[in-house]
């Protein structure tokens, strides 16, 4: 290689040293930024634990002070009630003795001076003071009661109390280096996000989940889900909006929540699925997610407000209070809108009935569903298997089409003679009290 060629080669392995010099820098400030959240994570997140210990405890003691000092009240009103309830008898027998006292006083005075005077009326005297003494009726003497029979009151104290407040005190509360539960993933959704949670502690037994949210503007959770299932559809999402969730769990048997999982951040980027407004027969919800079929004698399909679902999506309809069935009723997706028509039955559209049956192009399939009840949740999936020759010249749709419902599900080819981006959604119901959410 001549000379001009090698240095040419030398600057451009040169160059390359530089360019991965730069990328190995770029990639360790990054992981020096990594460490750097890591130890502010550490360090915020152990000032907030001993803060919240601290308050804890303080407030414990407090309620247990004021908690002490209530009883410690009870047990001296109850001392009070008993000392003055055994004292009154004896009060009372006190007054009647010391009555007696005074009346023997007195007569023992009079028969004294009687005894002494002199002899001449001496027997009419004696005779007046015998009479009295006899109307005084000196044997009679109030009863006293014996000690045995009166209160002797001491205070009841068990002292086994203070171990067992001892032992529940040092087995109060715990430091958790981690939580057991962390989000996994955020799936965006037309108007919503589903979320998605795992156990990271092998030791840690779930009982429930409890999930919560909020705009990454706001300054407080809200709780969104509480329950046993490890994945739930945040709905009422405004599109283009960054949202934060976190999740907790609480263990078997236990009645606190576990700490907090760190805050993920999402957001979703997909147009809400929307019912088309103004159509007598049906009325909506604020969001125009939830139809209702209302009393209204005017009959016919229901459509989205646009054609909002892509194929790779799931389409999810939520039946929330329902009606009478009836064989016309219907749940689908079709290819435009008709107007017209009183069901979703017919060409260009696939559906399910109330009562489980499945049509395709208006034609019923073999296989049926369950019927469709309060609380229903029936899911569409598609997924584009084949595009017939020159597709832009109107060449043939294969879509694999999914309908599940109550845990069982049907799978078939939907043939469409040209290719369709997006799909509409609709519903139709004969009679009213069906309500359903779309998302």
């Amino acid at each position: 290689m001549d000379p001009e060629g090698e240095a040419l080669l030398l600057l451009q392995e040169a160059r390359e040293s530089v360019e991965a010099a730069r990328s190995y820098r770029r990639e360790l400030q990054q992981r020096l930024r990594g460490l750097q959240q890591a130890r502010k994570q550490i360090r915020e997140s152990a000032a907030l634990t001993r803060d919240v210990l601290e308050q804890h405890f303080n407030d414990l003691k407090g309620t247990l002070r004021k908690l002490l000092d209530e009883r410690l009240v009870l047990l001296l009103q109850e001392v009070d009630a008993i000392e003055q309830e055994s004292i009154k008898p004896l009060d009372e027998c006190q007054k009647l003795i010391e009555h007696g006292v005074s009346t023997a006083d007195d007569l023992l005075q009079e028969g004294e001076g009687v005894i002494h005077e002199v002899m001449g009326e001496q027997n009419e005297k004696l005779c007046n003071f015998t009479k009295k003494a006899l109307h005084i009726q000196l044997d009679s003497l109030p009863e006293v009661p014996a000690l045995v029979d009166v209160p002797c009151l001491s205070a009841q104290l068990d002292d086994c109390l203070l171990t067992i407040v001892k032992n529940q005190i040092f087995s109060h509360g715990t430091v958790a280096s981690r939580p057991p539960v962390q989000i996994e993933e955020l799936t965006e959704k037309p108007g919503g996000i589903l979320v998605r949670w795992c156990k990271v502690d092998d030791d840690f037994i779930p009982q429930d989940y409890r999930l919560q949210y909020r705009k990454s503007t706001a300054n407080h959770f809200e709780d969104v889900y509480v329950g046993s299932e490890m994945e739930f559809i945040v709905l009422h999402i405004d599109p283009n909006v960054d949202y934060q969730f976190r999740v907790c769990a609480r263990g078997d048997g236990r009645q606190e929540w576990s700490p907090w999982s760190i805050p993920q951040t999402g957001r979703s980027t997909l147009v809400p699925h929307e019912w088309t407004a103004g159509l007598e027969g049906y009325s909506l919800s604020s969001r125009r997610n939830i139809a209702l079929r209302n009393d209204s004698q005017s009959c016919g399909v229901l459509y989205s407000k646009a054609p909002t679902y892509f194929c790779g999506q799931t389409l999810t309809f939520r039946i929330e209070t329902v009606g009478q069935p009836d064989k016309r009723d219907s749940i689908g997706v079709c290819v435009e809108q008709q107007n017209g028509y009183d069901s979703l039955q017919r060409d260009k559209a696939v559906c399910i009935s109330t009562n489980g049956a499945v049509f395709v192009n208006g034609k019923e399939m073999t296989n049926q569903l369950p019927a469709v009840t309060c609380g229903s949740t029936v899911t569409f999936d598609m997924e584009v298997v084949h595009l017939g020759p020159n597709n832009n010249e109107g060449g043939n749709t294969k879509l694999r089409v999914t309908i599940s419902s109550n845990n069982r599900e049907v799978v078939f080819d939907w043939v469409l003679d040209h290719s369709c981006g997006s799909l509409y959604f609709g519903c139709s119901f004969s009679y009213p009290g069906w309500k359903v959410l779309v998302f």
